[in-house]
């Protein structure tokens, strides 16, 4: 049953009550569901002002806060969080596996070059993608892993990393976590919203030295003389630099020479921390632009559907590409970031504006992450 206080009275109850609750807002009624507390009353200031007011003390005491308006009647729901994980993420591992065995094939077959009647001979020869898988992987969990402990550290209630198989052209769609309650402050949106594509881009850098200092692999001659098309994955500026630095080629003079597969794991790494970077709604960008300028971050999201829409409009009418040369993925990204950018961004409890040292990771982050795009990432020419 629902325990029931007046106001003004001291009855007896273990629901949390922390000195802020007592200070702006006048408790009526305490109801008891799910573990759920429900304080009934009147909010004595504006209903954001009260949820940043209350969010760090009942942090502290284990509970997420929302205020909400019921007939009338202010209601604080304080819902407890677990600070670690609630038994094995079976969802979480089922998904993994499939992505490893979803990378495992498409590294060897489509890679590797491993035929298909040998994979269906012997099963265990796509084991000879697995540097493709763990490049990919790598880069991928290692973004969603920068989130996930960030957010651990500013005790916001994140999931394990959910990976998304997939077959062709990488085996995987790649990766989210899930943030349950409200951000308490904009220094942990921006934290947890960083610290992805931080993460993300040293993995990317590494995976990408490690596959450029490989030898490279050689394409089976039925391949090489095969007519048809093929897709091409030209090279963003971070990948260039660093092949500069390195001393290796990215092309080879021997048309049957192509790079190393796990190469495709740093470029991988490259191309999701830019579409991770767009400012807009729930993506890493969105939560860091956010973080940074606060509610005017809507204003700037406006303009990246628009931005995305113009790519795509210039490489059609005015390089002539079709929808198969990037126009479509620029112009599905276009799409994509409307809706999101709709749905709205994370809005912190706490207001209070960033001070300079995040704000300047924030622009370091946004410029190293503009060496990863290109006008023409990926297009299909004839083999």
């Amino acid at each position: 049953m629902p325990e029931h206080e007046d106001g003004g009275t001291s009855a007896t109850t273990d629901a949390p009550r922390p000195e802020p609750l007592g200070t702006f807002f006048r408790v009526d009624e305490v109801h008891r569901d799910d573990g759920r507390v429900r304080y009934v009353g009147e909010s004595y200031v504006p209903e954001r002002t009260l949820v940043r007011k209350l969010v760090p003390s009942f942090r502290e005491a284990g509970y997420e806060v929302e205020v909400d308006v019921v007939n009338g009647r202010h209601v604080v729901v304080a819902t407890p969080f677990s600070h670690g994980s609630d038994g094995i993420p079976w969802i979480n591992l089922a998904m993994f596996v499939a992505t490893v065995l979803s990378t495992l094939f498409v590294g060897a077959y489509g890679w590797f070059y491993v035929g298909w009647e040998e994979i269906t001979a012997n099963p265990v020869a796509v084991l000879q993608g697995w540097p493709f898988t763990v490049a990919v992987l790598g880069v991928l969990l290692t973004h969603e892993l920068g989130h996930y402990v960030a957010g651990r550290y500013h005790g916001v209630n994140v999931s394990l990393p959910y990976v998304i198989p997939f077959m062709f052209p990488f085996g995987t769609l790649g990766a989210v976590i899930r943030m349950r309650g409200r951000m308490p402050s904009r220094k942990a949106l921006f934290d947890i919203g960083v610290a992805g594509p931080i993460a993300g881009l040293v993995a990317t850098v590494v995976v990408t030295a490690i596959g450029l200092s490989l030898d490279p692999i050689r394409v089976p001659a039925a391949v090489a003389d095969a007519s048809g098309t093929v897709i091409q994955f030209n090279n963003p500026p971070l990948l260039s630099i660093i092949a500069d630095l390195l001393g290796q080629p990215t092309s080879y003079e021997d048309p049957g020479l192509t790079a190393h597969p796990v190469v495709i794991g740093g470029w991988v790494g490259m191309f999701f921390t830019l579409l991770n970077l767009l400012p807009v709604g729930q993506l890493d960008g969105g939560h860091m632009v956010r973080a940074m300028v606060g509610p005017r971050q809507e204003t700037i999201a406006s303009l990246v559907p628009a931005a995305l829409f113009t790519v795509a409009a210039y490489l059609f009418f005015w390089r002539g590409l079709g929808l198969d040369q990037s126009v479509g993925l620029w112009a599905f990204w276009g799409v994509f970031s409307l809706v999101i950018a709709y749905n709205g961004p994370a809005n912190p409890a706490d207001e209070t504006r960033l001070e300079w040292p995040r704000l300047a990771v924030g622009i370091a982050t946004f410029a190293l992450g503009s060496l990863c795009f290109l006008l023409v990432p990926i297009q299909v020419v004839t083999a």
